[in-house]
């Protein structure tokens, strides 16, 4: 496993003289879902090479869910409204909660643990 220039000098700073190990599975350093900046508030993005969504109901509160209709899984299609909507059937979701506004689906979209780190979505 290798350091960066960063860990090294922090490790030294605070006297580790064991070899830093840091668990990547912990922390969000992998690929980021989307950049904040591109989630409107009121709105969200659908990010089907992940398929999720987020969503950022009110201003910098992000929502992360999946994308797969709860009806009959088909990734959802759009994001107008204040909802997320299904083009198979017209299920529709809501931005804040993922919860069903409009059936058939009968079961909300899943939420995904998410966090924001410098002006990005990561999944937990």
């Amino acid at each position: 496993m290798t350091c960066s220039r960063r860990q090294v000098i922090t490790a030294a700073s605070v006297g580790v003289a064991l070899p830093l190990l840091v668990d990547e599975s912990a922390s969000a350093a992998g690929k980021a879902v989307i950049a904040t900046s591109k989630v409107p508030i009121g709105g969200g993005v659908i990010v089907t090479s992940r398929e999720l969504v987020v969503t950022q109901p009110t201003k910098g509160k992000y929502k992360v869910f999946s994308a797969v209709c709860t009806h009959t899984g088909c990734i959802v299609g759009t994001v107008a409204d204040q909802r997320i909507t299904c083009p198979c059937h017209g299920s529709q979701f809501a931005i804040a909660s993922g919860a069903v506004v409009t059936g058939p689906a009968a079961a909300p979209l899943p939420k995904k643990p998410h966090v924001v780190r410098k002006g990005r979505i990561y999944l937990k």
